[in-house]
């Protein structure tokens, strides 16, 4: 079993609101890896990076995404950083994987000043800007298409990806 598509971006790209709307018009279900995480440890993303640290999650988090790349047939949305570990890089290809490409005016808007986003406790903006340079080249490394959804409804966005996903 395969996921029909993985969707990867940074926080605010919108993973959720539009993977879950695809779900729906594809008929098949919506995961995210960063509820399975929190599934397995027993409390949220934020409390894991507080109490066990970064590594413990990240840990978690590959664990996740081997799992449900496995054993899941729907879209599935990883957490932002989940591709920064290259194993899981490895693991993405020969899957359909859209990257939902955000920018910082956006993103800030969408996710606001941090409230339960451990790696925006400190310095929203800056550190959504320093992830963004990090992270872009990888997200683009694995993704099998790109979609910008800067200004955009999740509809639109959504309606892009399934035209994407018949070709």
């Amino acid at each position: 079993m395969r996921p029909a598509c993985v969707l990867v971006g940074l926080m605010g790209a919108g993973k959720t609101t539009v993977g879950t709307a695809l779900a729906e018009r594809l008929g098949v279900a919506f995961r995210d890896t960063d509820h399975d995480v929190e599934a397995v440890a027993g409390k949220p993303v934020s409390e894991i990076f507080i109490e066990d640290g970064e590594d413990r999650f990240r840990a978690l988090e590959r664990a996740a995404v081997a799992t449900a790349l496995e054993t899941f047939g729907g879209v599935l949305a990883l957490g932002g950083g989940a591709i920064l570990a290259e194993e899981t890089r490895a693991r993405l290809a020969g899957h359909t994987v859209v990257f939902l490409s955000v920018e910082l005016a956006d993103a800030v808007k969408r996710v606001g000043l941090g409230a339960g986003r451990p790696l925006l406790a400190i310095n929203p903006r800056a550190t959504l800007r320093h992830l963004m340079s990090q992270r872009a080249p990888l997200y683009r490394e694995v993704a099998t298409h790109v979609v910008v959804t800067d200004g955009r409804e999740p509809a639109e966005v959504t309606d892009e990806i399934l035209a994407l996903l018949k070709r």
